[in-house]
């Protein structure tokens, strides 16, 4: 299994991502995480402030974006949208609508056979990380688990993909809207004795087969 789980964006050892997935990689963008977010307003964003289509782009990658609501109800189809796909990258945003995405496309199950497999890469931040983790309990401090978009059932998800078997808190002690959040999460959940561990921006765990690591300078 291969897993870039970073805090803020790429993090700062981008070069470890190229290492896991392969330089020349065929890339799936998956930015469901923001489907509250006007169109519009996303567009803007990636013109003026940040485009990791154009980022994975620049470290060599194929990249495509992959919305997950074409596929809601037809999982068969987001398998043939994989094929050939050696990394699916989930942008931040809201943790549980992407939670919701990836149930309702089947894409948890798709990631969950092809990382047996060893035959994909799956990475993402702040969110994308978030929905990797054994649970998105203390995550909904952070949060709103009853947002929701057109197309989304209601029930939050609180049951994380399991790729590694702790919470993941982003934003930890960072200069980063989200940091006092992630100061209340860490501290409730480990007043809950829940395995977590947190992310300064600039860091990721990085899993390689059974090896889990932190990598990068927070």
């Amino acid at each position: 299994m291969r897993l870039y789980l970073s805090s803020y964006r790429f993090g700062n050892a981008r070069g470890r991502l190229v290492d896991l997935a392969g330089r020349g990689a065929r890339v799936a963008v998956v930015s469901n995480a923001l489907d509250l977010i006007p169109d519009e307003s996303r567009r803007a964003y990636a013109r003026n402030v940040h485009d990791p289509l154009a980022d994975l782009a620049d470290d060599g990658f194929d990249p495509f974006e992959l919305d997950l609501r074409d596929h809601f109800g037809d999982p068969a189809g987001l398998a043939r949208a994989l094929g050939g796909v050696g990394l699916v990258w989930a942008v931040g945003g809201n943790s549980f609508l992407l939670r919701r995405a990836m149930a309702q496309s089947g894409l948890d199950r798709i990631l969950a056979e092809r990382l047996a497999r060893d035959d994909i890469a799956y990475g993402g931040w702040s969110a994308g990380a978030c929905v990797a983790g054994a649970s998105l309990r203390g995550i909904d401090l952070m949060d709103e688990p009853d947002a929701i978009a057109e197309g989304y059932d209601p029930a939050p998800i609180y049951v994380g993909l399991g790729l590694v078997d702790f919470v993941i808190v982003p934003h930890f002690a960072s200069e980063h809207p989200e940091a006092d959040a992630a100061k209340v999460s860490a501290a409730w959940l480990a007043d809950q004795g829940i395995a977590h561990r947190t992310l300064r921006d600039g860091e990721a765990i990085v899993r390689a087969g059974d090896e889990v690591e932190l990598v990068g300078d927070g």
